[in-house]
């Protein structure tokens, strides 16, 4: 047997791991897994080996959306009556924007509905997926603030009921990892209790919590903030609530929407300077809706004038991080691959380094378009360019 079977050498211009950037780079996978990476000159040819000159690109870990409804034809809300076929659009499209990592996401629904759409995903997530891997769900609701709804229907908020929470965790079978509550309801602390035990992470959002309540919620163990600043009380100098609590306390991760709609950009740059470098999560709010209802401008959606989401995609999010927030682009890029692994617990994802899964996004580096998109070793997408 050849030596270098199975194995594949990428050559870049440069590679952001996302740490550090090591130009004139070169990235040596072995079938899902990353084995070596370093300077071009430390590698050298063998039999069997493939070899990709990518020299007019760089390369980053994959990019990790943990917030993102639906995409390529396929919509969350209608898990319940999709196939693997109907998921595998959305992981199709996603990998063809730079992301190998994605949570569907779901919002508020009738509690039999909502159950029956959690337990379908559930099921579908074990499939397996020709681009983007789907590694979890996430709850956006229900038992949020009716106040903060936003483009959710009020008449599927609900009172925090653990009996009905611990039916959507058992449709979840597992898969649930996120759920946004408002930390100023009855039983918060019983519900974030409960999520802890059952190994999803309590994010704070829609809500109208005031500093006490905040507070609460994060000594009970709610570490995270569902999209900064939208969703919740206009940051105001004189009142000590949610957004101002998440945004300066350093134990809180916050989701950061920044496809220049949800967020101005000065906001976005003042949450760069504020919070440590490693609690920013970038993440696309994005959706696939058929309704009529709904008006598409810029990439922002909106349901009866309020903001219903987005259809930017990520790649193009941490371009705008790196511009609104003046961030380096190693500090950009953990925002969309190590920061969004290392709060999920996914320790074998979002970083370049030998032992780490194989997914690796690769830039033009004139245009900072996807070229190709390497998911656990195997190409899933390569611009026509290539």
């Amino acid at each position: 047997m050849a030596v270098g079977k199975n194995r594949k050498l990428y050559y870049i211009d440069h590679c952001l791991t996302p740490h550090e950037s090591i130009p004139d780079g070169a990235i040596l996978c072995e079938k899902e897994r990353i084995i070596a990476l370093g300077g071009a000159s430390a590698f050298m040819k063998e039999p069997g080996l493939e070899i990709y000159d990518m020299t007019d690109c760089f390369a980053m870990p994959g990019l990790i959306d943990c917030h993102v409804h639906g995409a390529g034809g396929f919509d969350s809300a209608n898990a319940w009556k999709s196939s693997r076929d109907d998921l595998n659009k959305m992981s199709i499209n996603l990998a063809r924007h730079g992301v190998t990592t994605f949570f569907p996401t779901l919002v508020s629904d009738e509690k039999q509905q909502m159950i029956r759409n959690v337990a379908a995903l559930a099921k579908l997530i074990e499939e397996s997926y020709e681009g983007a891997v789907p590694a979890g769900i996430n709850l956006e609701g229900p038992f949020i603030n009716p106040e903060k709804a936003g483009s959710q229907n009020k008449d599927f908020i609900y009172e925090i009921d653990l009996e009905f929470a611990k039916e959507l965790i058992e449709a979840g079978n597992g898969r649930i990892k996120l759920m946004t509550f408002a930390p100023e309801l009855e039983n918060a602390e019983k519900l974030i209790e409960l999520m802890l035990e059952n190994g999803v992470i309590p994010s704070m959002g829609h809500s109208m919590a005031d500093g006490e309540a905040t507070l609460r919620a994060i000594e009970a163990g709610a570490r995270r903030c569902t999209h900064l600043f939208n969703g919740m009380p206009l940051l105001q100098q004189r009142r000590n609530d949610l957004p101002l609590i998440a945004l300066t306390d350093d134990q809180v991760s916050v989701e950061l929407i920044v496809d220049g709609g949800h967020l101005h950009p000065k906001m976005v740059d003042l949450a760069s300077r504020v919070k440590p470098r490693d609690m920013i999560i970038g993440v696309s709010n994005a959706i696939q809706s058929s309704d009529i209802d709904v008006e598409e401008s810029n990439g922002i959606v909106r349901r009866d004038g309020l903001i219903a989401g987005s259809t930017t995609t990520l790649e193009k999010g941490w371009a705008h991080l790196t511009n609104y927030a003046n961030l380096p682009e190693t500090l950009a890029a953990a925002c969309f691959t190590s920061n969004p692994a290392r709060d999920l617990g996914l320790i074998t994802r979002g970083e370049l380094k030998p032992g780490k899964k194989a997914d690796i996004t690769f830039f033009d580096c004139q245009t900072n378009t996807v070229r190709m998109t390497v998911v656990q070793g195997k190409i899933v997408y390569h611009s026509e360019e290539f």
